[in-house]
């Protein structure tokens, strides 16, 4: 049980080194949340940093969640029988998805999650069968929202709301399909700000602008 806890608190520190606000911190000597949507996460560092130290903190916030589930999951998965292995994995990537949104170096106040919860998919999509296509489409409905509106946010929320929609249509099990609502949930509740300047028309479009 304490080796489940260690593990369990090391995914969620992993998850909460806050990469954005690093590296705008050190190279531009800015606190990232007091510039544009003020949010600690890649979309809003790409703004300050540019195209390339945006795409960087974007991988490292995706390896953040990707780590801990496939390296960390694979060393105590074969040293305790406390819980079945895809609950543990899932244990796991949740820890990391908790420590980006409510990081612990910045006095609980982290991103979005959107990363860091597809970086964990990407893990647990190795563990469990039929996962990898879910996780395709929802990505699919992403890539096809962005290029059609070129928002952001609003390509998030409509990939977060069709992933539990896919784990019912492609008969994952109960628990995968309650964790997509889990994580959908969460992520459109944390883009509430984003959901109101949609509604009023004032979300901006992407731009792959240089930074100042």
């Amino acid at each position: 049980m304490l080796l489940i806890l260690f593990v369990i608190a090391i995914s969620y520190l992993v998850g909460s080194i806050p990469t954005a606000y690093i590296f705008v911190r050190v190279l531009k000597g800015l606190d990232i949340r007091k510039f544009g949507s003020g949010n600690v996460g890649a979309t809003n560092a790409l703004r300050l940093l540019g195209r390339g130290w945006g795409i960087t903190i974007l991988l490292l916030d995706i390896i953040k969640g990707f780590l801990p589930v496939v390296v960390l999951g694979s060393i105590l998965a074969p040293r305790t029988s406390l819980l079945q292995e895809q609950n543990l994995f899932i244990i796991i990537g949740l820890s990391a998805i908790c420590g980006h949104n409510w990081t612990v170096f910045l006095n609980f106040k982290g991103g979005k999650g959107v990363a860091t919860t597809l970086g964990v998919l990407l893990g647990l999509a190795f563990k469990i069968p039929g996962l990898n296509l879910v996780l395709g489409l929802t990505i699919l409905v992403w890539f096809i929202s962005f290029f059609a509106v070129r928002i952001i946010s609003l390509s998030s929320i409509l990939a977060a709301a069709s992933f539990p929609i896919f784990t019912i249509i492609f008969r994952q099990s109960l628990l995968i399909a309650l964790i997509g609502v889990l994580l959908s949930v969460s992520i459109i509740l944390r883009h509430k700000s984003n959901l109101k300047r949609l509604i009023r028309g004032e979300e901006p479009k992407f731009r792959f602008n240089k930074p100042r």
